[in-house]
C-alpha cells in the first residue's frame, strides 16, 4: 500500500463530489459553395482540435447554464483539501501512485472545470473538466487511469480517517471523438453509497470529462464535446 497526499476523493478530474459579419457574393454555384463551406468548416474544426488551448481558452468552452437548460445552478469552486490517502486492494492503482491512483486531478497544466447542481435532488449533479495537451500525453494519461481503476472490481481507500469502499464497472462509451472511456463507480462510506458515472472523450488535443449521475452525463456529453471543440 502507498500513502498519498491528494485532493479529497471525488473532487477529481473525473468525478463530482460524492460523499464528502458580411460576405462577398461569388459566382460559385450553390452546390460548390456548399461544398466549399463544408470543407472550410471541417478545416476550422480540425485546427481547433490540433492546437493546444490555454486554461483561459478552455474555460470559455465549458458548458454553462444556458447549455444545460432550466433547473441548473453552477456550484462555486470548493477549496482543495489535501488529505492523506491509503489505497489497498488494487495493485494497478497502487503501482500508479500520485493523484491519478485514486482519481485525483490529471497532471495536465492546461485545464478548466465547472460543476452544476440540478433541482431534481441532492444526487442530481453533473461536472465537466477540460484538458488540453499533446495527443499522446492525453491518450496515455486518461487511458492509464481508466484502465487502472476498472482493473479492480473493488478496492478500499482511506481518506484521512474515513474508510471508503469503491466498486467499479467498465461501461461502453458513445462513439464520439478519437478515443473514449467510461465507467460506473460506487463509493460507500458509513453505510451511505453514491454512484457516479464518468465518461471522457479525446478529440485531437482536447479531452472532455463529464461525470455525475448517469442520466445527466448521458444527456449532456455530446453537447459538451461539441462545445469543447468549437462546434457551432
Amino acid at each position: 500500500m502507498r500513502r498519498h497526499t491528494i485532493t479529497a476523493l471525488c473532487l477529481s478530474a473525473l468525478a463530482v463530489p460524492a460523499l464528502a459579419g458580411c460576405s462577398t457574393v461569388s459566382s460559385t454555384s450553390p452546390g460548390k459553395a456548399s461544398s466549399a463551406t463544408a470543407q472550410a468548416h471541417r478545416a476550422a474544426k480540425g485546427a481547433a482540435v490540433s492546437a493546444l488551448l490555454s486554461s483561459a481558452e478552455l474555460s470559455k468552452r465549458l458548458l454553462d447554464e444556458s447549455d444545460l437548460g432550466e433547473g441548473y445552478t453552477r456550484k462555486p469552486q470548493q477549496p482543495q483539501r489535501h488529505d492523506d490517502v491509503t489505497v489497498s486492494g488494487c495493485p494497478a492503482l497502487d503501482k500508479l501512485g500520485g493523484d491519478v491512483a485514486v482519481g485525483g486531478s490529471l497532471d495536465f497544466p492546461r485545464k478548466a472545470k465547472a460543476s452544476f447542481a440540478y433541482e431534481g435532488g441532492s444526487n442530481s449533479e453533473v461536472a465537466e473538466e477540460l484538458y488540453s495537451g499533446t495527443e499522446d500525453n492525453l491518450s496515455k494519461g486518461v487511458g492509464q487511469i481508466f484502465e487502472a481503476m476498472t482493473s479492480c472490481h473493488m478496492y478500499q481507500v482511506l481518506v484521512g480517517a474515513t474508510p471508503i469502499t469503491v466498486t467499479t464497472r467498465k461501461l461502453p462509451a458513445p462513439r464520439l471523438g478519437d478515443e473514449r472511456w467510461s465507467q460506473l463507480l460506487t463509493f460507500t462510506a458509513g453505510g451511505r453509497a453514491s454512484v457516479v458515472k464518468q465518461t471522457a472523450v479525446r478529440t485531437g488535443t482536447v479531452v472532455v470529462a463529464v461525470s455525475g449521475s448517469a442520466a445527466l452525463v448521458d444527456a449532456h456529453l455530446a453537447k459538451a464535446v461539441d462545445k469543447a471543440h468549437g462546434a457551432p
